[in-house]
């Protein structure tokens, strides 16, 4: 059972060493798309994710976790191995479907599979450090690939692709060989209904349904905050050529911060740990849109540290009050809220940028998260924290 931490490393390393990133939109205008035509592709795959989120998580939970994480290594391999070979939007847009599919079926299932192994061993209170470091593997992954996939992209665009399609592919073999934790106290329902239900029963659980809003707000700021990063760069004048070796330094210093995470929290408590990361984000939301300079580039660093430290803490808060049979439904219902609250402030934010400017729409979001984080928090941050599953 403890080998499948190491496979589920292997997974993490295989989703989040992205070559393709760097050079995706010079790859995207070397086949004739406008930027139209590139920002339909990403929704396409927003939505792919969204549709499957909550039915992968709940199909995780009833066929077992291995199985729908090998589903989904077949799934993203397939779609970078149609990239490698694809022309045009629509072929593109098939590709991204697949990927966005592939997506859904790991997430949430990897957490839900990492929290059993550690719970058959008596060792959930495990779950922090070890969610902390496989996140960490994740960034520092991406870090490196965001330089190799550039220097990939040297030799020829698609390069990066077909690498790409071999290093998706190293979760194949991991999954398939994972072990699915026997440790579900009832077999969960096959029906739809079954799902409408478990998610019902979910919000009407006082500490669980805070949990998973005050994870889902933190990874909504999370995810809009780097989406932030390259426009400040622009705006504060840093030069072109250093804005990869920034986007490498700051996937690493979420990897450092979230490796010790785990430690935060037991030095803190949850009260405390939670308050931390609320006012941390939200700090570095006004800094960021009070000083927009070179200089104020270590804000973004500052904020990227509180991001690292609120993942694995925020999921292992889910995983307390949530039962074995719906893990994986549970915390696919995290990322699918995250996807939706992005889905809806990402265009507002963004006319706030073109209509007024970049620390409007960075204010904005700053206090827009303070406040409806702080509101979702109350609960756990009155309760003693105790876990009310075993």
């Amino acid at each position: 059972m403890s080998s499948n931490i190491v496979k589920l490393y292997l997974i993490k390393f295989s989703k989040w060493f992205n070559l393709v990133m760097p050079v995706i939109v010079l790859f995207y205008q070397d086949n004739g798309l406008s930027m139209q035509e590139i920002f339909w592709l990403k929704s396409i795959y927003s939505i792919a994710i969204v549709v499957m989120e909550i039915p992968s998580g709940y199909l995780a939970d009833v066929w077992g976790r291995k199985s729908t994480l090998l589903l989904g290594a077949i799934l993203g391999a397939t779609g970078f191995a149609m990239y490698s070979f694809s022309f045009g939007f629509w072929a593109f847009a098939a590709a991204e479907i697949v990927l966005g599919l592939g997506h859904s079926f790991v997430s949430g299932a990897d957490s839900a599979l990492l929290y059993d192994t550690l719970k058959a061993q008596e060792r959930e209170k495990e779950y922090i450090k070890q969610e902390g470091w496989i996140t960490s593997s994740g960034n520092f992954a991406e870090a490196i690939a965001g330089v190799t996939g550039g220097l990939l992209a040297t030799l020829s665009l698609r390069m990066p692709f077909y690498v790409q399609f071999a290093v998706a592919s190293i979760a194949i073999p991991a999954a398939f060989l994972l072990n699915d934790p026997q440790i579900h106290t009832e077999k969960a329902s096959k029906t739809f209904k079954a799902i409408l239900k478990t998610i019902r029963q979910t919000f009407l659980h006082r500490e669980l349904r805070s949990a998973i809003l005050v994870s889902s707000f933190t990874g909504t700021a999370s995810l809009t905050f780097a989406w932030f990063v390259q426009p400040y760069f622009k705006v504060a004048g840093l030069p072109l050529s250093l804005y990869g070796i920034l986007w490498t330094l700051l996937n690493l210093s979420v990897g450092v911060s979230s490796m010790l995470s785990y430690k935060v929290e037991s030095r803190l408590g949850q009260r405390n740990s939670l308050l931390l990361i609320i006012f941390g984000l939200t700090i570095g939301y006004l800094l960021a849109a009070w000083k927009i300079s070179l200089a104020g580039i270590a804000i973004l660093f500052a904020f990227y540290l509180f991001r690292g430290i609120a993942h694995p803490i925020l999921k292992d808060y889910i995983n307390r009050y949530t039962q074995s049979e719906v893990r994986a439904t549970i915390l696919s219902l995290r990322n699918f809220v995250i996807r939706i609250n992005f889905a809806v402030i990402g265009p507002l934010l963004g006319y706030l940028t073109d209509r007024f400017n970049l620390g409007t729409a960075l204010l904005t979001a700053g206090l827009s998260y303070v406040v409806v984080a702080l509101f979702a928090a109350l609960p756990l941050l009155s309760s003693k924290a105790k876990k009310e599953t075993e």
